[in-house]
């Protein structure tokens, strides 16, 4: 069998410093680690193969491909992205994000101890300076106590067919079924005319929402729930150990409810709001640390090894001429 070689399928406006940019920063650490080993690595514009699906015999040809922010299930085909928050990353068979193969695993809590200081370095990360991946107000805005924080994402999730039910219907359904509760609902900053013209639909019908754009560490940290379709704010509500509500499909549905229907709301929302305060530590170190790839940890050469292997990429197919330090 000849030699397989690494081809790396990239957006291309990034074909010549994707090594530098941030979001793609994984391409660049999968460069590091295989270069020294002999790897045969080939850069591609991602648009002249079919990513969003398509022809599985378009990556027929003996050779890895990895697609950035691709959805083919192919063989020698891994997906990958940002696994929503920093220095995670997908890359994975199925898909990414809401489409990973994460989606598909029994949770296992594990060891209490090193999730906590998993819990407490995420914390320090992100919450101690009110971070997010896109720009926050400055913290401090005066919010309510226990209200229903609901994100809006643009129209991504329905882009893309991850969502169980339109931005519109999502709202009414949260502000008719509140039980009392405060409504607040932020914008995505990368789509907010889309966003504030459902927020304001919603309000002149009659229901009782508030818009906001305050910090949303500050949000997750008054807010009795989350509510999205599927947003990485979910994942830093758990970091104030705020539940969430899910209106589509995701893959950390495991610790969190999901909306299906409108009339499933209410139900969802009270177990929601009895889920106690343990567990979210031991669940983002499973997800994060333990099935998602950590590009600045000290195992990232040899679980992205492995992660070859098993897609059927063993070092001997790829040409690895080198063993990783520190191995036979």
């Amino acid at each position: 069998m000849d030699e397989a070689r690494v081809i790396l399928h990239l957006p291309r406006r990034h074909l010549g410093d994707y090594a530098v940019v941030g979001h793609l920063r994984i391409f660049a650490r999968i460069v590091a680690v295989l270069t020294p080993l002999g790897a045969r690595i080939e850069v591609r514009d991602r648009r002249l193969a079919p990513f969003e699906g398509g022809d599985a015999r378009a990556y027929a040809d003996g050779n890895l491909h990895i697609i950035e922010n691709g959805r083919v299930q192919a063989p020698g085909v891994l997906n990958t992205t940002m696994a929503y928050l920093p220095p995670f990353w997908h890359l994975d068979a199925k898909g990414v994000l809401a489409e990973s193969s994460i989606g598909g695993r029994d949770y296992a809590p594990g060891a209490v101890q090193p999730a906590m200081a998993f819990f407490r370095d995420l914390r320090a990360k992100w919450v101690g300076p009110r971070r997010s991946r896109h720009r926050q107000a400055p913290s401090g805005a005066a919010l309510p106590e226990g209200a229903i924080a609901v994100f809006l994402q643009g129209g991504l999730p329905q882009d893309r067919g991850l969502a169980y039910c339109e931005p519109d219907e999502m709202l009414r359904t949260v502000a008719a079924g509140c039980d009392g509760r405060i409504v607040l609902v932020k914008p995505h900053p990368l789509a907010l005319e889309a966003d504030r013209a459902v927020i304001a639909q919603a309000q002149s019908e009659g229901f009782a929402i508030t818009e906001t754009s305050a910090n949303l560490h500050d949000i997750l940290e008054t807010a009795a729930v989350s509510v999205s379709f599927n947003s990485a704010v979910a994942l830093e509500g758990f970091l104030h150990r705020t539940p969430a509500l899910l209106f589509g499909p995701s893959d950390f549905h495991h610790f969190a409810e999901t909306v299906q229907a409108p009339a499933e709301f209410s139900a969802a929302l009270a177990r929601a709001l009895a889920r106690p305060d343990a567990g979210y530590a031991q669940f983002l170190h499973w997800y994060f640390r333990v099935q998602c790839l950590n590009v600045d940890a000290g195992d990232f050469p040899a679980r992205l090894l492995a992660t070859f292997a098993a897609a059927g990429f063993a070092g001997e197919r790829l040409g690895l001429k080198a063993a990783l330090p520190g191995k036979a």
